[in-house]
């Protein structure tokens, strides 16, 4: 029979760098418009600002998620070949080993060390990176992958305030900034939660929050200071 059912674990990874990137630019470009607006700045230097702040932004992202995944993916390397050195070393310690993981997660010991001998045979440090050490081809780190998501999803969130900026008039752009962010925002979880087939109404509801306290902080502190100045 065909396997039919459809898992999002292997979604993981980009979804992360994704959502993260595209909520990231729509509340830092926002915040950031709002902050420049509420000190006072005109349209233009509300404007450079706020282009400034996406490029800057999705290349600090890109070099963030890279330099953070390409770390994981080091240590799931080395982690690979410490176990690849052991394999040749010591097998049957190793083939003992994988038998005790299969014994403690329910298997009766002779089906254990029958599947483990059977694996260990097929492949033997696949089967070690797998149910040994946790990883998998699906959740395998890709950095490259995660950077670039990451960035390109930033600059389409970072692009949406701005847009708001260049149609919305003047007198009226701080409300039409927060209210549109806002709304992007909670779209934004509504998509990811599609996808990762998470609950809409928990996903929508925390980053419409934070990203409406984000907002209202910094639109506060520009307040503030351009008050002073």
């Amino acid at each position: 029979m065909k396997h039919t059912e459809r898992h999002r674990t292997q979604r993981i990874g980009w979804l992360r760098a994704a959502v993260l990137g595209a909520n990231d630019g729509i509340v830092s470009t926002a915040s950031l418009v709002l902050g420049v607006a509420a000190a006072g700045a005109d349209a233009q230097g509300i404007l450079v600002a706020g282009v400034a702040g996406l490029v800057a932004g999705s290349m600090s992202m890109a070099a963030g998620e890279y330099i953070s995944v390409s770390s994981q993916a080091d240590t799931e390397r080395a982690d690979l070949a410490r176990e690849s050195r052991e394999l040749i070393a010591s097998p049957e310690g190793e083939q003992q080993e994988l038998t005790a993981i299969y014994i403690e997660r329910g298997l009766d010991p002779a089906l254990a060390s029958d599947v483990a001998t059977q694996l260990m045979k097929h492949d033997a440090l696949g089967a070690h990176a797998r149910d040994e050490l946790g990883i998998s081809v699906s959740l395998a780190a890709r950095p490259v992958q995660a950077a670039l998501a990451s960035a390109s999803s930033f600059t389409v969130g970072a692009a949406l305030p701005l847009l708001i900026v260049v149609l919305f008039p003047f007198a009226s752009l701080m409300w039409a900034v927060s209210g549109s962010s806002l709304l992007f925002l909670a779209l934004l979880g509504l998509l990811s939660a599609k996808a990762g087939g998470a609950p809409v109404i928990a996903a929508t509801s925390r980053v419409t929050f934070w990203g409406a306290l984000a907002m209202a902080m910094t639109a506060g502190v520009g307040a503030l200071f351009g008050v002073s100045a």
